[in-house]
């Protein structure tokens, strides 16, 4: 099981030599916030996970192990025994994580049953002993024909005899607004994009799970919305190398600071960047913009 960057801090992150590239993660950064961008994919700051965040990496890591079995052992039962081991595995690979998520009063059991009330919430959105994905955790990389590298990991892959592909996400937080439909959608086309240019086939299907409120949402993509959504991932990224240039990454101030775990260094709330270290070229053993998300 690989911990994803955004719930470790990034000094337990191991860190290969991949040339820079954009994912659905630090796209949405940056249309948030450039700053927030380089914070994340520059700079490299640690961000302390939440109880939630990490929940999530554990419930996923459950899934994945899933489906490595034989469908009839796709059950309940199975999958609520695999959540203490998929903790275990996450905790040795990150072992200040127990200090960091659980201070006195605060309790592991509780927290792992909120983790099964996830994987509940799994089952009732469909039967995996019915279903036989081509890959979970799909590693994926494609090179638009601007020279734009995309790479980015889908949950899981369906894909049909007849040859129709479905990309199904977990979410294991509430489903959301409209806001934040709209960021989990740009995911999706993300993912779409990306399989669309290495298969040569539009995704039938994009899936969206929201294991806690125990809803889906089904979206189909065509081509030509498709080919506008590159044009966008294209226009982020020429963006991204302007600042990259300078360092010029520059805040964007709204309701989402109250979230961040960088406003100590941002200047809208009268803190002061790190010194710009440059732009991680290629051989410098740094990956930039690598994630897992949940």
């Amino acid at each position: 099981m690989t911990v994803p960057e955004e719930a470790v801090p990034s000094d337990v992150t191991t860190e290969v030599r991949r040339r820079p590239a954009l994912s659905p993660s630090r796209a949405s950064d940056f249309k948030q916030c450039p700053l927030l961008y380089r914070f994340r994919a520059v700079d490299r700051l640690p961000e302390i996970p939440t109880k939630a965040q990490v929940r999530g990496t554990v419930v996923h890591a459950v899934l994945e192990q899933l489906y490595a079995l034989p469908a009839a052992e796709r059950v309940p039962a199975t999958a609520h025994r695999l959540l203490q081991p998929a903790w275990a595995k996450l905790s040795e690979e990150a072992p200040e994580l127990a200090g960091q998520l659980f201070g006195e009063g605060d309790s592991l059991d509780d927290w792992l049953a909120s983790a099964g009330e996830m994987i509940d919430g799994y089952f009732t959105l469909e039967d995996p002993r019915r279903l036989e994905p081509e890959a979970c955790e799909l590693l994926v990389e494609s090179e638009l024909p601007s020279g734009v590298l995309l790479r980015g990991y889908i949950d899981r892959l369906d894909v049909a005899p007849t040859g129709e592909i479905r990309v199904v996400d977990y979410k294991t937080g509430a489903a959301p607004r409209e806001i934040g439909e709209a960021k989990a959608l740009f995911q999706m086309k993300f993912y779409a994009l990306v399989l669309w240019r290495l298969r040569g086939v539009v995704p039938r299907q994009l899936r969206l799970m929201y294991l806690s409120d125990r809803q889906s949402l089904a979206y189909t993509p065509d081509e030509a919305e498709l080919k506008r959504f590159e044009r966008t991932l294209e226009a982020i990224w020429d963006a991204v190398m302007r600042a990259a240039k300078t360092g010029d990454f520059r805040p964007n101030k709204s309701k989402l600071c109250d979230y961040c775990d960088h406003k100590a260094f941002c200047p809208e709330f009268g803190g002061t960047p790190p010194e710009y270290p440059g732009w991680p070229e290629p051989d410098s053993g740094t990956e930039t913009v690598l994630d897992r998300t949940d």
